[in-house]
């Protein structure tokens, strides 16, 4: 009887010990100089330790400036999984020191990892680099500087395509966009460009204002050499449909 119940507390304890152990190879990351305009990403990996399963149920970020990502599916004793930081440095020059916060079923149910850096402008990073970085640097070209949508009516949202080229020697990536209008964004976002490739980049254009507009973009990306300027243009109506009538049983109805 007694080596009975000592066999059950002995499988009680084990239950109670039951669990996935997350292992990280480090959980702060210095990126050091970063410049402006790239998505700083870093891995942090782990290892479960322990002896049941690991299943992160959630990472977030301090910031809506970092992005993380996950392994989704269960890891199990033995196996690696990941955490991916992401931070847009684009429009963000200084000092970055940020968290993201790792919620799973392993024995530290909350783990915060951090990363840090410091984002140079292009100025600023430009004179650093040797003529051969320079020459190993992605280049972005633009098959055109502008595009028209001619008329279009309020409220749309039309899409312009742009064809870009990395002219350069390393993987291009397209960060932030920027207007004075906060009317343009990234329909898909951009993935990022092998070198002697070109990628089509569609861009969403919100603008409500009526009458004739134009309005100055900037593509950020991790070209050295500058961002790429483009400009949108669009004569905006009220209704496009107020001129476009046909008959339907004898009465007059606007077309759609």
């Amino acid at each position: 009887m007694k080596k009975l119940l000592t066999i059950c507390l002995l499988a009680l304890a084990g239950a109670a010990h039951a669990q996935g152990v997350m292992q990280f190879s480090t959980d702060n990351h210095d990126f050091g100089n970063v410049p402006e305009g790239t998505m700083a990403t870093y891995e942090f990996k782990f290892k479960n330790t322990g002896n049941q399963p690991v299943v992160i149920a959630n990472v977030q970020a301090s910031c809506g400036c970092t992005t993380p990502d996950w392994t989704k599916t269960p890891v199990l004793p033995g196996k690696m999984g990941v955490i991916k930081a992401m931070y847009s440095s684009a429009g963000r020059p200084g000092v970055f020191n940020k968290t993201v916060t790792v919620t799973s079923n392993a024995t530290e149910a909350s783990k915060v990892l951090s990363i840090k850096g410091t984002v140079l402008t292009k100025d600023q990073i430009k004179p650093t680099l040797t003529p051969a970085q320079l020459a190993a640097s992605p280049h972005l070209v633009l098959d055109r500087s502008a595009h028209d949508f001619g008329k279009m009516e309020a409220g749309q949202q039309p899409t312009a395509r742009f064809t870009v080229k990395n002219t350069g020697k390393t993987e291009l990536v397209l960060g932030a966009l920027s207007s004075g209008c906060y009317c343009v964004g990234y329909k898909n976002n951009p993935a990022p460009i092998a070198p002697g490739q070109s990628e089509v980049v569609e861009l969403l254009y919100s603008q409500r204002q009526l009458g004739q507009v134009s309005d100055a973009v900037t593509i950020s990306s991790n070209d050295v050499s500058g961002d790429a300027k483009i400009t949108l243009k669009a004569n905006i109506v009220r209704d496009l449909s107020g001129n476009s009538m046909v008959k339907e049983s004898g009465t007059a109805v606007p077309f759609k």
